[in-house]
């Protein structure tokens, strides 16, 4: 059986294989969906010990890359023996994953994606508009149970994220679903989100209680709604 020591760097699950990957290799499988459950999407695979990988072996490697990829992770490879290098080369796999000469320039990628991503995230705000407003709107917890459901509101809002104010219930990272109605048709809206900002209230007490959300998975006819509504009530304030 494929040998797996795991540790771990911050947020990122190292995986020290050693042996062979073949077809009983399953044990790659199941210990990176385990790293999922439980919330690490930043997954290296250290090769360094590896004797040999066959055809079965790299099928086995796909089906762990495509379980983080559907996640939303980021796997990527380290280490990887010369003598490897040509059936990952021959079955293309060498084409789709991201590999690494040493473990310090896979660690390093992780952090320089995660800058890019970021200064993403920053150009995508900016593309929006954002409304400042008063929209009374129910919030609850998607994932507690019971949920934990509260009526707040929005005082900022843009088609990719809000500000509501009068919550102090969730902290970061935690998922809700807001519902809206938006004038002047009160369409109903249920919107899922993440936290990704919670004021400190010694810094910023005219912003306390409150938390900034991301909108996630929000469809393009929403995001649409969203655009529409801002720009309707953005241009009935420029005109006053």
């Amino acid at each position: 059986m494929l040998g797996i020591k795991i540790r771990q760097t911050g947020s990122i699950v190292i995986l020290d294989l050693s042996g062979r990957i073949d077809v009983d290799s399953a044990n790659l499988v199941e210990v990176v969906g385990q790293c999922v459950r439980d919330g690490y999407a930043d997954i290296l695979c250290n090769f360094e010990d590896i004797d040999q990988i066959d055809y079965m072996g790299i099928s086995v490697v796909a089906i762990a890359y495509k379980e983080v990829v559907n996640h939303q992770g980021r796997m990527k490879f380290t280490c990887i023996p010369a003598q490897l290098r040509a059936t990952l080369s021959v079955s293309g796999m060498d084409r789709v994953i991201e590999i690494y000469a040493s473990e310090d320039q896979a660690l390093n990628s992780f952090k320089e994606d995660k800058i890019i991503e970021n200064i993403k995230k920053m150009q995508l705000r900016r593309r929006f508009k954002r409304l400042p407003i008063d929209l009374k709107i129910e919030l609850k917890s998607e994932r507690q149970d019971p949920p934990v459901c509260l009526k707040v509101d929005i005082i900022n809002l843009s088609a990719v994220g809000a500000f509501i104010f009068g919550c102090n219930k969730f902290k970061l990272g935690d998922e809700v679903v807001l519902k809206m109605k938006l004038a002047p048709r009160q369409e109903e809206l249920l919107l899922a989100a993440r936290v990704v900002w919670i004021p400190d209230k010694a810094v910023q007490p005219h912003e306390y209680p409150g938390i900034g959300v991301e909108f996630s998975n929000i469809s393009t006819d929403n995001q649409q709604k969203l655009i529409e509504f801002i720009e309707r009530n953005l241009s009935f304030m420029s005109s006053d």
